[in-house]
């Protein structure tokens, strides 16, 4: 049986790091990330974890660090927010195109300028590009749960690429909440040590990183991208395995909250899942069809299934904590052109930019907005969702 305890998302995170145990953990304190590295460094210090602690000089060189110990076999965690995330890009594409299964975490924080401490996804989804798999947390306890399944997901033999689990800055990284936290044996027997034949050494020498020209440079990516398939398969059947060895089942990929018989439904990401998830209750109460679509991985993206709802909901709303400048946001863009068979009206909405609440008389609003086009008494649009002027 495992224990108890009332933890921040960035402690909870890091109980997960502790029970995966990475041989090497190389970090640089960031707001909001910073408790959480500075948590598995008390693990360390006190010999709960017995990982290789690097202390280096810029989010920069811990990436590249995590690169080179992954490249030797080891199984490794660095953490980053923000503009320690943007320093890392260059690394993030060298270690996805080489792929090396790092796990990372990302403190969710809007990015500069202007300058911002509190949480958004402008930093991780200005990523989408770099190779690595992305999944949201809701809570504490998914925070602790998809760390450890994210070392399942990463090393599996099929897959071999990064994970970043991300966490909302300040929304969840600095608020508590009663965690449950599994034994070292439960985890050991969910999953197994790291065992890779892509590393460095001197009885099978090989070339990583490699230069490849326009010849082959395509193939490559064509391979990248058949793991990201695979990935999706993974997810889901990872999620499944952890639901039975823990009881706790976070659906992979996606979770639909009381959409059986749903009219109207709203795609949350993050810490806005939760918000969500309390007021389709209450609207549920008061008798009204509404329910919930939690994304959990937007990298790799359930294409598939947004393309399956086709008609089945007269409304479909998407939050949005980025937006693409020029375009629409990020994570309705994807949506939106998944669904581009389906009839349902869909409608954006812009919530959360720089740390702003995103309170349950938010997602009311958004649910209003979504049964006045059910009914046809409004028009699509671009919805900026607790805006002051």
């Amino acid at each position: 049986m495992g224990t108890k305890a009332f933890l921040s998302a960035n402690e909870a995170a890091a109980h997960g790091v502790r029970l995966a145990k990475p041989d090497v953990v190389s970090a640089y304190p960031i707001t909001p990330q910073t408790t959480l590295v500075e948590k598995i460094a008390d693990f360390i210090a006190d010999g709960e974890l017995g990982s290789k602690y690097m202390m280096v000089e810029s989010e920069h060189s811990a990436m590249a660090s995590a690169l080179g110990a992954s490249m030797m076999g080891a199984r490794v965690f660095t953490a980053s927010s923000s503009q320690g995330l943007l320093y890392m890009c260059e690394m993030l594409n060298y270690v996805s195109g080489a792929r090396h299964p790092v796990v990372m975490a990302d403190a969710n924080r809007s990015t500069a300028t202007p300058w911002n401490i509190f949480g958004d996804h402008r930093d991780a989804m200005s990523m989408r590009d770099s190779g690595f798999i992305q999944l949201y947390v809701e809570s504490g306890q998914e925070a602790l749960d998809t760390m450890i399944q994210a070392y399942k997901i990463a090393e599996d033999p099929e897959v071999m690429i990064p994970v970043m689990v991300n966490i909302d800055g300040f929304t969840l990284t600095h608020t508590y909440d009663l965690v449950d936290i599994p034994t070292q044996e439960e985890v050991d027997a969910f999953l197994p040590p790291f065992n890779t034949t892509l590393k460095h050494s001197l009885e099978n020498p090989m070339v990583t990183c490699a230069t490849i020209g326009p010849l082959f440079h395509t193939e490559g990516r064509i391979q990248q991208q058949a793991a990201f398939e695979v990935a999706k398969k993974k997810i889901n059947e990872v999620a499944a395995d952890f639901a039975k060895a823990f009881g706790r089942d976070y659906c992979g990929l996606v979770e639909e909250y009381k959409c059986e018989d749903a009219e109207v439904v709203l795609v949350a990401t993050g810490s806005c899942a939760g918000t969500a998830r309390v007021v389709v209750d209450q609207r549920r109460a008061a008798g009204e069809k509404v329910g919930m679509i939690k994304l959990r991985s937007f990298r790799p993206f359930p294409k598939e299934y947004f393309e399956s709802l086709g008609d089945r909901f007269k409304a479909v709303g998407v939050t949005d904590k980025d937006y693409s400048f020029g375009f629409l946001g990020t994570v309705y863009s994807e949506v939106r052109a998944s669904m581009y068979d389906s009839n349902a009206k869909m409608a954006n909405f812009i919530c959360g930019l720089g740390g702003r609440d995103v309170s349950k008389a938010h997602i009311n609003e958004m649910f209003d907005v979504l049964k006045n086009l059910a009914d046809g008494k409004q028009e699509e649009e671009v919805q900026w969702i607790g805006r002051r002027w």
